[in-house]
């Protein structure tokens, strides 16, 4: 367990080309945002010696930790601490209420009830996430895909996560078991109705994600190489049109996509 007691990729990235980026756009759509996300910054981001890969990936997943491990706000640790003292695991325990009503029929009703209890720490949890989103990115950034794949891949290399002993920013654990947590937390706060469209478009990615980093297998503390772009392209056109009912049969396959090792 990490300082804050939550796994940094527990709740939980090389350009895709024009026909990625176009494809992006349509399953991402258009439409009046639940809340209104802040411009990216004005100034250029600051040169990190040392750093690999897309700029605005690496700082958006450094950014996604500190809100959610490192940094965090007094609201977000104590919602921490609520889930800690209810929950043996409460990661995990989540994770497997959503599983085990999934495969016993009873989801999404049963899981609903299991994490109704709790919904005002989940709305936090949403909060301090969302804010790593819209310091960089307007709301469905086509640029979200690029540090999605990009963090599957593994190819994001930041010295600032010397300390973490994890310099490249990607899903931690073999198997990377972070992607079935996250889409756990995910699907909690769409039945609950917290930032749920915000969720839904951030799901598919979520899973892209896995589906990338299963093909790519990168290391955690040196960077991997590309995986071809046809490849990326591939599965971004694959993953990203799924609806949230697909995603949750998909996620029954642990720890990899069905069909996919």
């Amino acid at each position: 367990m990490r300082p804050s007691g939550v796994d940094r990729r527990g709740l939980l990235r090389a350009s895709l080309g024009l026909a990625a980026v176009a494809g992006t756009t349509a399953v991402l759509g258009t439409g009046t945002a639940s809340a209104v996300a802040a411009a990216p910054p004005a100034d250029p981001l600051p040169e990190v010696p040392g750093m690999l890969g897309d700029r605005l990936a690496n700082e958006f997943w450094y950014r996604f930790d500190q809100c959610t491990a490192y940094a965090i706000s007094a609201e977000l640790a104590e919602a921490y601490a609520v889930l800690r003292s209810l929950f043996d695991r409460f990661e995990r325990d989540i994770y497997f209420a959503w599983r085990d009503t999934s495969s016993a029929g009873t989801y999404p009703a049963a899981f609903a009830e299991f994490v109704t209890p709790i919904k005002p720490q989940l709305e936090v949890i949403s909060r301090a996430q969302l804010i790593a989103f819209d310091e960089l990115y307007r709301r469905r950034d086509p640029r979200l895909v690029t540090a999605f794949t990009t963090f599957g891949e593994g190819v994001l290399f930041d010295p600032r996560l010397a300390p973490m002993q994890q310099e490249v920013h990607t899903m931690n654990g073999k198997p990377p078991v972070g992607y079935h947590t996250w889409h756990a937390f995910i699907r909690a706060m769409m039945l609950l109705g917290i930032d749920a469209q915000r969720w839904r478009e951030i799901a598919s990615l979520n899973a892209l994600a896995w589906a990338v980093q299963t093909v790519a297998k990168p290391d955690t503390r040196v960077v991997s190489p590309p995986l071809p772009r046809p490849t990326v392209r591939r599965l971004t056109r694959l993953w990203l049109p799924k609806s949230s009912s697909q995603l949750d049969t998909d996620f029954l396959s642990f720890p990899y996509p069905a069909g996919m090792s």
